[in-house]
């Protein structure tokens, strides 16, 4: 089996304090303020914004709070999803903390992706640091997959194309060479002797467009989460090569081989959930909190779930901030090892 060490992924999250308003008023007065404080009785206008095109994993994960909220009838009406591409998370994140910095209406998709992009400064002077990670909902694998009329059956078939020519092999994933997708099938590369540098990437915006991409013969192979090619891998428009897990993954996708299993010890845990802009306060950062709790530990969403086909995975508040933290210095680390860390990332 070709070994590949490196480090395991994840997110720590960020809570910031909300500001408090500075005033002049007498304790009473100071009281009642805080009192206010704790009056938001949950959003008027609630949305979730999903960084990318529509089609892929921002999109699914979008959906899955739209209809947990929704069915487990903590929101009475679904929210609606605000679709905002650009640098794979980078004009999303940057419109919340420069300029929506309080909405506390809309809560914002990230993967681990997202962290892997903060953690190389690829979302400019902003860091993990500044907005407020809401909560952790689920997590899949990542994978690669192939047209369902490729020639291409298993991993060796994949990797055997790649040592005879490995400019032939064409990638087409959502995000720049160092994003997640690309650096699962740069691991991948790497653990088969294959330099990184010489394989074929396109760049796409979004899961969506490069399922399309394969699926329309542009590219060779996809390489994304099981969970976002799984819809199309059901309609027998693509296969599945290898999940990038452990071991095989239960019910519907046990029938989906992993890499270690064909001899290529490459695994890249995907985990999804939500954060929020950096002044939103208190009340509502605890109402979203809650509310997330509370539909987490609910039977109906983990339903939900599981047929958008991504295990369980439940943190939220400060629990998700530690363990986001934690990760992100990983994730410096791993990218310091593909040369993928620019200046000013720290």
């Amino acid at each position: 089996m070709k070994k590949l060490s490196y480090l395991a992924l994840g997110l720590s999250v960020l809570s910031l304090t909300a500001c408090n308003n500075a005033s002049n008023e007498t304790a009473a007065g100071a009281d009642a303020s805080a009192s206010a404080e704790g009056s938001f009785e949950g959003p008027s206008r609630p949305e979730c914004i999903a960084p990318a095109k529509p089609g892929g994993g921002f999109d699914l994960t979008c959906k899955l709070a739209q209809s947990g909220l929704k069915d487990t009838g903590i929101l009475e009406s679904p929210m609606r999803v605000t679709y905002m591409p650009g640098g794979v998370g980078a004009v999303a994140y940057n419109k919340i903390v420069a300029n929506d910095r309080a909405n506390e209406d809309a809560i914002i998709a990230f993967s681990t992706g997202s962290i892997l992009n903060l953690s190389q400064g690829k979302f400019g002077q902003f860091t993990e640091k500044d907005v407020r990670w809401l909560a952790g909902v689920g997590t899949d694998y990542g994978a690669v997959a192939v047209n369902a009329d490729s020639p291409m059956k298993n991993l060796d078939d994949l990797v055997a194309a790649l040592k005879k020519d490995p400019k032939s092999v064409s990638f087409g994933a959502g995000g720049s060479v160092g994003g997640q997708d690309w650096l699962q099938t740069a691991i991948l590369a790497k653990a088969a002797g294959i330099d990184p540098k010489d394989m074929t990437y396109v760049a796409m915006e979004g899961g969506g467009e490069a399922m399309t991409a394969v699926m329309g013969n542009h590219v060779t192979a996809v390489s994304s989460g099981i969970a976002e090619l799984m819809p199309q891998v059901d309609a027998g428009k693509l296969r599945v090569l290898a999940v990038f897990s452990d071991e095989r993954l239960e019910g519907s996708l046990s029938e989906l081989p992993t890499a270690k299993e064909q001899g290529y010890d490459v695994v890249w845990p995907v985990v999804r959930g939500y954060y929020m802009g950096p002044d939103v306060s208190d009340s509502a950062y605890n109402w979203w909190k809650e509310s997330f709790d509370k539909m987490l530990a609910d039977p109906k969403f983990a339903q939900l779930r599981e047929q958008q086909e991504l295990l369980p995975f439940s943190m939220t508040g400060e629990e998700l901030q530690q363990y986001v933290y934690k990760r992100t210095g990983e994730l410096r680390e791993l990218s310091a090892e593909y040369g993928l860390t620019e200046a000013g990332a720290k």
